[in-house]
């Protein structure tokens, strides 16, 4: 059996007296899309920043590929992110945007720096807006360059924060799709903080649910054995029903 390429053992996460999450583990396999859920302010989000080395957990370990997490600044990163908003520069083009982490993290010439930043985009249906500013992008758009962004270094592991939120069904439907292509024809593992039901079912091969009370991991394994699980908190997510009482 391959060895994940996410392991975490143990995490506990927040700041000061303030805890979001103790001690969780879970592993995320090769080749997934992976989803972390749960309701509002229970950490996912915060869980993302702590995976990616934007914040120092209190305790336990993360390792990507077999490596430690990173600390921010701390080299060339193993994995690309893309934020909820998109976080593309107003000032560039999309296509300096793209070619950004190449610029920052490669000693490549610009030609090559700009074929490629060309060709992420192609890769996400945006050949025909790399000179376009970000406010000309629906969107959709807008989250289809920060993937590409995020893809600029070709790493093999993704994370994506709330991808689909503000986007109508449509854009969140092509959206998904794009992973899903992104999964199959590049080979990517892809880590996602969602709450879409639509998507989890579409794209989401195994899935976590954080619980804000408990601070813990309160279920866990595929998006439809979650749906018919016993727990009422998870029921009422995967249900979109209140709890009673």
């Amino acid at each position: 059996m391959r060895a994940p390429i996410i392991d975490v053992h143990g995490l506990t996460i927040g700041w000061g007296d303030k805890l979001l999450q103790e001690n969780a583990t879970f592993r995320v396999e090769r080749g997934d899309v992976f989803a972390i859920l749960g309701g509002s302010g229970c950490g996912k989000s915060t869980m993302l920043r702590f995976l990616t080395g934007l914040e120092q957990p209190i305790s336990g370990s993360i390792h990507i590929d077999g490596i430690g997490a990173p600390s921010l600044g701390e080299g060339r990163p193993q994995f690309g992110v893309m934020f909820q908003h998109g976080a593309l520069f107003g000032s560039m083009s999309v296509a300096e945007n793209v070619a950004l982490p190449l610029r920052e993290w490669t000693q490549l010439p610009p030609d090559v720096v700009h074929a490629m930043a060309r060709a992420k985009l192609r890769l996400v249906g945006l050949e025909g807006a790399a000179d376009k500013l970000p406010s000309e992008l629906s969107g959709g758009m807008k989250k289809r360059a920060a993937i590409a962004r995020a893809m600029a270094l070709e790493p093999e592991l993704l994370f994506l924060d709330e991808p689909s939120a503000g986007l109508d069904p449509v854009s969140s439907a092509e959206l998904d799709a794009l992973i899903l292509t992104l999964k199959r024809v590049v080979g990517l593992t892809v880590v996602v903080v969602t709450h879409e039901l639509e998507s989890i079912f579409a794209i989401v091969d195994q899935c976590i649910m954080l619980d804000k009370e408990t601070r813990s991991i309160i279920a866990r394994g595929r998006p439809a054995e979650l749906r018919d699980s016993e727990d009422p908190r998870v029921h009422s997510f995967f249900n979109r029903t209140a709890e009673a009482a």
